[in-house]
């Protein structure tokens, strides 16, 4: 059991590695020798848990994907309201990004350039399908508009990002008043 963990516990460190070294330089500066410096391991080591660098970033994508979804759907219940339910999703996933700033800052920038392959970003999507399944909902009962998950997306989550990182330069503070409107302000962007 103790080697196990051990094992656990070095995949994670060559994960936090790979995160910290691509939020700071990007992809290219998550080289293996990097890596594997930072997370205290021999390069070799890395290859006992990935295939290669795009392996270990993918995995990356998939852990941090997994933890946002998880996140994003704590104390949701499908057979809310449309909009009550959303509401939840939504401050979830803010609180996500507020909490987690160097998860947040890896998926954006995995929405922005071409590091994930397809394959692995459509199974990190997969963590998001109760979501897709709300606004399905929602457009089958005339709340949301007919508009495509993606443009929903756009206007609805992506301007979190904006938000949580003007608060982390200390711009602005995104207090429970802020963070009513701008959901409002989204839920404006999509309700019919």
């Amino acid at each position: 059991m103790a080697k196990l963990q051990k094992s656990i516990e070095k995949r994670n460190a060559l994960l936090r590695a790979t995160l910290c070294l691509v939020n700071s330089g990007g992809i290219q500066e998550a080289s293996v020798a990097k890596v594997a410096k930072m997370a205290q391991v021999s390069p070799a080591t890395i290859y006992l848990y990935f295939e290669n660098k795009q392996d270990m970033v993918n995995q990356l994508y998939l852990s941090v994907k997994e933890h946002y979804a998880t996140v994003a759907f704590k104390n949701y219940i499908a057979d809310k309201p449309v909009k009550k339910s959303y509401e939840q999703i939504w401050l979830n996933m803010i609180q996500f990004k507020k909490d987690n700033p160097e998860e947040s800052s890896f998926l954006s920038q995995c929405d922005n350039t071409p590091i994930i392959e397809e394959e692995t970003r459509q199974k990190g999507l997969s963590f998001l399908q109760p979501l897709f399944d709300l606004w399905e909902k929602g457009k089958n009962e005339g709340i949301i508009k007919d508009v495509s998950p993606y443009i929903i997306y756009a206007f609805t989550i992506y301007p979190q990002s904006f938000l949580t990182n003007i608060e982390q330069r200390s711009l602005c503070k995104i207090n429970k008043v802020e963070l009513t409107q701008a959901f409002q302000a989204a839920w404006d962007s999509i309700k019919v």
